[in-house]
């Protein structure tokens, strides 16, 4: 399947693979026909997805069984009335049946807005007007339909929005009972059940640059931004795949990730299948660290993929207990991963976790790739088809060691699998891509090796008495103290220093807040970094402020600081 789309698979080194990797992207990829359907019919056989619940539950698919039932989908929703470029929010979970919906909705050339469970109705309303949904298929908890209802309240009776979701419809659980009625609500499995097994690919069903997702990003400084990715989005999670999370032909791979994320799309669906992988899909509500630990286990998983919190949590577990000989490799990305974690992981289990960056407007744009000498805490380099720079606020790029904005030059070419900007934003779009430069908005430094390593978002960084203070370093520092569950590091207004560095701090079990452990964490990370990084505001908490996606959101640290 690969060698359809990439005109070489191995490499010598990471000079070679930079210079060298090159993607072939026909004119009307569609990933549902051109591949899904192409591999029933090479390899109907081979597993594409092994799914279990923490109740016990499992179901397995094979490529045959992926086509047949996306194209079930296909012919349900065409039914219902979605058609071509209809955007189709996804509410899902972790559900097996998010993945021939979504490959449905690909085959009919509608757009899918994958979204998480956790959204209020507000949250919901305001996505049905901006993307001008034309339905939602969501699981079938209560609360998720109670808040859809409550969003959709009126919408048909105002003429600005008569025709946004017109068609709803809750996916019933193996759990659930056959019964379950919802009114004014389609159940969506018993559709796709009466639906005809077949589904022919009409013509000029989509054109490359056509929408196929959107993305609300989580929204860490403002109101969630709308990121379109295009029909040709898929390839260019090839590098995803193979030379990041590097993948195995037959192989297992879990990635942690609700289906409302980006990060889904990146570990799985489309690089996986595209490599010959068939994806692992754990559904649970709740993480448990020594769970997840025996799943990984129990279902010899060959490729792993999850952000350092997840890691962090596994580190504090007996993991020699586990037998993880089918383990390949590890990646890590999201947010930064702190060494600390990363050399507890490798003595534990032999294995160098691979980080990696990116956003939900790129693929992998850089990372620590199988050429590389990882160097813990580094995002390694960047990956082939992404020029990337560092700049400074006047434009001009940095020196080596020279903190700057990250940004990918696109005048000469544009990375596959980049975002085509911001849906329905063209301000938005052009305030961050400008004279063929995106920036990214996330801040860094390169060594002496080429390796970028990480400050923090450009609204996060400190500037205190002269000093630039990536917040990243110290929060590293600080997770390195066995009292230190979860931190971030902030500025508040001083009078003196223009602005003051703050702890906001989780205690781990077993410690209590008090002016002596604050005293010997300023103590620690004076030790451990340059002493004018230390906090001099230590604040203890039960918990931080986070996205819906899990990230933590410092703007709002600092409003209430300021307030």
């Amino acid at each position: 399947m690969l060698e359809r789309y990439v005109s070489r698979l191995d490499f010598d080194s990471y000079t070679d693979f930079y210079d060298n990797f090159s993607l072939t992207i026909p004119e009307s990829f569609n990933f549902a026909y051109d591949v899904i359907d192409e591999l029933a019919v090479s390899r109907p056989a081979d597993q594409a997805l092994l799914w279990c619940d923490e109740r016990g539950a499992e179901a397995s698919f094979t490529y045959q069984d992926m086509k047949r039932l996306s194209d079930q989908a296909a012919n349900a929703l065409t039914v219902a009335g979605i058609g071509k470029g209809d955007p189709v929010m996804l509410i899902l979970q972790r559900r097996w049946e998010y993945w021939p919906i979504l490959l449905a909705l690909h085959k009919i050339g509608a757009v899918a807005v994958p979204a998480t469970h956790l959204l209020t109705a507000k949250d919901i309303r305001y996505r049905c007007e901006a993307a001008d949904l034309a339905g939602i298929i969501c699981v079938d908890d209560e609360a998720v339909i109670r808040r859809v209802d409550e969003a959709s309240a009126g919408l048909e009776e105002n003429p600005k929005t008569k025709g946004i979701l017109r068609y709803k419809a809750f996916v019933r659980s193996v759990h659930t009972r056959e019964s379950v009625c919802i009114p004014s609500w389609a159940d969506f499995k018993a559709e796709m059940e009466k639906a005809a097994p077949v589904f022919a690919r009409p013509p000029r069903v989509n054109a490359n640059e056509d929408s196929m997702l959107l993305y609300f990003t989580s929204g860490t400084t403002g109101m969630p931004k709308m990121v379109r990715h295009d029909f040709a989005y898929p390839l260019g999670h090839i590098l995803t795949a193979r030379y990041w999370q590097s993948v195995q032909p037959g192989g297992l791979h879990l990635t942690v990730a609700e289906t409302g994320w980006a990060k889904a799309a990146w570990g799985k669906i489309y690089g996986q299948w595209l490599c010959g992988s068939a994806v692992f899909v754990y559904d649970f509500d709740r993480f448990i660290p020594a769970a997840m630990l025996e799943i990984i286990a129990k279902y010899r998983i060959t490729t792993f993929c999850a952000p350092p919190t997840i890691y962090r949590f596994f580190i504090k577990e007996d993991l020699r207990k586990y037998d993880f000989s089918a383990l390949k490799q590890c990646a890590v990305a999201g947010e930064p991963l702190n060494p600390e974690i990363y050399e507890q992981f490798k003595a534990a289990t032999g294995i160098s976790l691979r980080e990696a960056y990116g956003q939900t407007e790129l693929t992998v744009a850089m990372a620590s790739f199988p050429w590389l000498k990882p160097k813990p805490g580094s995002m390694g380099k960047p990956s082939p088809g992404y020029e990337v720079d560092l700049l400074r606020e006047d434009g001009s790029s940095c020196d080596m060691g020279e903190e700057g904005q990250i940004a990918i030059r696109t005048d000469t070419r544009k990375p596959a699998g980049m975002f085509g900007g911001y849906y329905r934003d063209e301000a938005l779009t052009e305030s961050v891509w400008r004279d063929g430069v995106y920036y990214t908005g996330d801040m860094a430094w390169r060594d002496e090796d080429g390796y970028y390593w990480f400050v923090g978002r450009a609204d996060d960084v400190i500037k205190s008495s002269g000093y630039r203070i990536g917040p990243f370093e110290v929060e590293s520092v600080l997770l390195e103290h066995p009292a230190v569950l979860e931190c971030a590091i902030t500025g508040v207004p001083d009078p003196d220093r223009g602005t003051a560095v703050k702890a906001t701090i989780v205690l781990a079990k077993g410690w209590t807040p008090g002016d002596e452990l604050k005293r010997e964490l300023q103590n620690h990370v004076k030790k451990n970094t340059a002493p004018y990084k230390y906090p001099r505001i230590v604040e203890f908490v039960a918990e931080l402020p986070k996205t819906i996606s899990g990230k933590i959101r410092r703007v709002q640290i600092r409003e209430e600081d300021r307030r």
